[in-house]
């Protein structure tokens, strides 16, 4: 038996979907990579980590199985769909994709975060940085963790610092008033020489 993680937006698909219609074709994926993991790898009775991308927070919402293998991805003859792809031809298609049976629904979501905090998961694909492959397979001791995490409460978040009082601004310095000059006294006029009248 093989496990994986699938990835779908829980606006577009999610595990409530699949739990209301309880089989449905993995349609939609058009990654070459991803798309051979479903044709070439997978196998009825797979067991499945339903991961919810794209959301708050984004992470392993439930369980499901792989159903039947070897579905054609109906949507790449559909021009209506997003997912319409010309040059696929119905005589050899190009996309194949695998029908997933739901299992269940976690009691919570396993948020990314957690699992990147997880040491016992440290080597699994989706916590890498720029990994955004919507297919992946993981190894049965991640799978069996994360459904044990999802038992039980999440983690608290840790508490935040409280902010230090803003100091309050110094008064602002008055300018300095420029000293005065002393005024230099006023000259007294010369005596006038004895016979010099004063005008």
């Amino acid at each position: 038996m093989n496990y994986w993680l699938m990835k779908s937006e829980p606006d577009a698909f999610g595990i409530d979907d699949l739990a209301r219609v309880r089989v449905e074709p993995w349609t939609g994926v058009r990654n070459y990579q991803a798309r051979n993991l479903m044709r070439d790898q997978m196998q009825v009775g797979d067991r499945v980590l339903f991961y919810h991308s794209n959301a708050e927070p984004s992470g392993v919402a439930g369980l499901a199985r792989v159903h039947r293998t070897g579905v054609v991805d109906d949507t790449q003859f559909d021009p209506g769909s997003k997912y319409h792809d010309p040059s696929s031809d119905r005589a050899d298609p190009r996309w194949i994709c695998v029908d997933v049976e739901y299992v269940a629904t976690l009691p919570r979501v396993v948020a990314l975060a957690e699992l990147r905090d997880e040491p016992g998961l440290a080597e699994m694909l989706v916590i890498r940085r720029g990994m955004r492959l919507s297919v992946q397979p993981v190894t049965a001791a991640e799978y069996d963790l994360v459904v044990e995490m999802a038992r039980h409460p999440a983690p608290a978040a840790p508490a935040k610092k409280p902010k230090a009082p803003a100091k309050k601004p110094a008064p602002a310095k008055k300018p300095k008033t420029p000293a005065k000059k002393p005024k230099t006294p006023a000259k007294k006029p010369p005596a006038p020489r004895r016979g010099q009248l004063r005008s």
